[in-house]
């Protein structure tokens, strides 16, 4: 087997890290990384002294500032959150349901931004959370505009079930594809809980290519789908000419 690289084990390093361990002594990051202790401890130090992790008063650490900086530059990350966010501010004044902006790393969804209403239906999402495309809102609308050869292999693959009413089918993906394609929004009912639905729609940047999704998401027992579609739509046409896309007349 070939040795991990320099740059691999700094990476390990930093995927130690997810939303469940945001904190992690250097026992756990060596772990974690599958490196050995003195390897770990040298790199921890290394990335501590450039800014990447912080070490707090009880020797645990955490992703650092500097990061932040440097994710604050990437175009889908802060820079498109700030364009979508009046925009997202007046959906959930629309609406004071939960609201979502997303973007598509590979196979995931990623979200970027996301205002939580205090009596909304509680979802497993916050900043930076990842979910499987077919799996909600946002992820269906990003993926129904995707290349058609990527669309055929992400259905031919293993589709990750959270409740009973996740789509694991790869011909019913296939159909609520071309549904979401037909009507411009996306709707996904109890797909990660079983108390929630999603009404999505894409989000396209100056060459017309979809770069986000905006979605809003409420309790699925008194959902009001046909009232939500045109405000989602409004929200994401928005954000696109934000964005400068013009739209054909």
């Amino acid at each position: 087997m070939t040795a991990a690289s320099a740059p691999d084990r700094l990476l390990a390093v930093l995927a130690a890290f997810d939303h469940d361990h945001p904190a992690l002594s250097l026992t756990d990051i060596s772990r974690r990384a599958g490196l050995s202790l003195t390897t770990a401890h040298r790199l921890v130090g290394a990335l501590s002294d450039w800014g990447a992790l912080e070490r707090d008063a009880s020797g645990i650490y955490h992703v650092g500032l500097r990061l932040w900086e440097i994710a604050a530059l990437s175009p889908r990350g802060l820079a498109l959150r700030q364009i979508a966010l009046p925009y997202l501010e007046d959906l959930y004044e629309a609406t004071h349901e939960n609201v979502q902006l997303a973007v598509r790393d590979g196979s995931e969804v990623v979200y970027i931004e996301w205002i939580s209403g205090r009596s909304a239906v509680g979802v497993k999402i916050q900043v930076g959370a990842r979910w499987p495309l077919h799996a909600t809102g946002v992820g269906l609308a990003l993926l129904a505009h995707c290349e058609a050869a990527f669309q055929e292999t992400y259905c031919g693959g293993p589709l990750a079930g959270f409740t009973p009413h996740t789509i694991t089918d790869a011909a019913t993906l296939r159909r609520v594809l071309a549904e979401v394609r037909r009507a411009g929004v996306a709707v996904s009912i109890r797909q990660i809980t079983d108390d929630a639905l999603s009404v999505a729609a894409p989000v396209r940047g100056a060459d017309g290519s979809v770069a986000a999704a905006v979605s809003v998401v409420v309790p699925e027992r008194d959902a009001q789908t046909p009232a939500l579609i045109p405000a989602v739509r409004l929200a994401a046409l928005g954000i696109s000419r934000a964005l400068g896309w013009q739209p054909q007349r």
